[in-house]
């Protein structure tokens, strides 16, 4: 004879795993009630459904950035399809492991991961793998994210949490790609002078005039990639060098920027 098995314990066991009704009836049923075999029976069915989905191509899903006092946490999580990335379940789990990063350490939470993730692959049916993650240390630390798209940590030498997140936005907005020009590589001037000698030389220009119009255009080219150089997007009157200039001589200490499609 077939055991009953109850609505409450089909809730009970849905509270502890998350997943579907009719999964967790199933499995009460293959365990004849026993609430602790149900849970391990769903979890490696969890796992092993996740396995399978492990070679499928996840491009999608979010940024979250988690902050407190001196330290944040960004962290990348991927799926396959930008449905998932909204999903409820989905954005849970990546709030929850950026808490668990930012509280316990990214290699703590980093070998605790897959437990979590497993049960929200056989929820949502798509393949979710951990993204870029790192943690960022500074005295003054902000941090911007765009719809969950993209993300942006700032590190500086003074100021405050406003004036870092508004840099951090701006960041997001106008994706720089140096800092100020000491960080500009070397190869990479020279790559520009390259491309823009071409253009200059074919010109009539007396030769010395031709070094002053390779110089303006390699100046105006690295302008516009320079952090520092940029207009800020809240004031366009104004450079970033000048607002962290007027707010104290402040300097950019790092900053990172994370992206998902």
């Amino acid at each position: 004879m077939s055991i009953q098995i109850t609505t409450e314990e089909v809730k009970k066991l849905r509270d502890a795993t998350g997943v579907s009704v009719m999964q967790c009836k199933k499995a009460l049923e293959e365990t004849e009630g026993d609430m602790e075999k149900a849970i391990m029976l769903l979890k490696k069915k969890s796992s092993d459904i996740a396995s399978k989905k492990s070679d499928r191509e996840a491009l999608a899903g979010i940024v979250v950035i988690k902050q407190e006092s001196g330290k944040a946490i960004m962290l990348t999580l991927n799926c396959e399809t930008d449905f998932v990335a909204k999903n409820d379940d989905f954005t849970a789990l990546a709030s929850t492991l950026a808490d668990m990063a930012l509280q316990e350490g990214v290699e703590a939470m980093n070998s605790k991961a897959e437990t979590f993730i497993s049960p929200v692959v056989q929820k949502v049916g798509e393949n979710i793998k951990l993204g870029d993650i790192a943690e960022y240390k500074g005295p003054i630390i902000g941090s911007y994210t765009h719809n969950g798209k993209s993300g942006v940590v700032v590190t500086l030498s003074g100021g405050d949490e406003t004036l870092a997140r508004d840099i951090a936005m701006h960041i997001a907005a106008m994706k720089p790609e140096f800092t100020n020009r000491e960080s500009i590589p070397a190869e990479k001037i020279e790559l520009a002078r390259e491309l823009f000698n071409k253009e200059v030389e074919t010109s009539d220009k007396p030769e010395d005039m031709k070094k002053k119009i390779l110089e303006g255009k390699v100046d105006a080219y690295f302008k516009e990639l320079t952090l520092v150089d940029q207009s800020f997007v809240k004031n366009p009157d104004k450079t970033i060098g000048a607002l962290l200039k007027d707010a104290g001589d402040i300097v950019v200490v790092g900053w990172a920027r994370s992206s998902v499609i």
